[in-house]
């Protein structure tokens, strides 16, 4: 498929103000490897192929497990992921599916178990921040495969 518009240049202002966001997410102090594995887990249900690509590249040039990032996807039934990931991806699916219904009390409760308040709210823009880029990437067709993650 063809890239139907360059989003970044067709409205810098709209692109800077999202990247502000992902900057404040970036600067939460939220664990690096349990953030890709938001944006992995939101892509996949988004169906996002450029933000899969992105993120898979980020995750494994940060030390992630090739394990990890396969099993993703059925991370309820997986041993590598612990309680801290697995509120978060919880909190992941229900912020992005939010039109299946509310959030409920007792997935909140499970969650702040794992986060703190502030915590929490960055981890609410990060998933804000991933479900926004996802509907970027998605309907204008950026293009998977070309991304390089940043030499660290």
């Amino acid at each position: 498929m063809t890239q139907r518009l360059n989003y970044v240049h067709a409205s810098p202002d709209g692109f800077k103000a999202l990247r502000g966001l992902q900057q404040v997410v970036e600067d939460s102090g939220l664990e690096h490897p349990l953030l890709e594995l938001v944006k992995m887990r939101a892509s996949q249900i988004n169906g996002c192929a450029y933000c899969l690509d992105m993120h898979s590249k980020d995750a494994r040039a940060a030390g992630e497990t090739e394990q990890r990032l396969y099993v993703l996807n059925a991370w309820r039934e997986a041993p590598f992921y612990n309680d801290r990931e697995r509120a978060a991806l919880a909190w992941t699916e229900a912020l992005t599916k939010i039109a299946d219904g509310p959030v409920e009390d007792e997935l909140y409760d499970e969650v702040r178990k794992q986060f703190s308040e502030k915590e929490l709210a960055d981890l609410t823009f990060a998933i804000i921040a991933i479900n926004g880029w996802n509907r970027l990437a998605i309907p204008f067709r950026s293009e998977p495969g070309h991304y390089q993650p940043a030499k660290r």
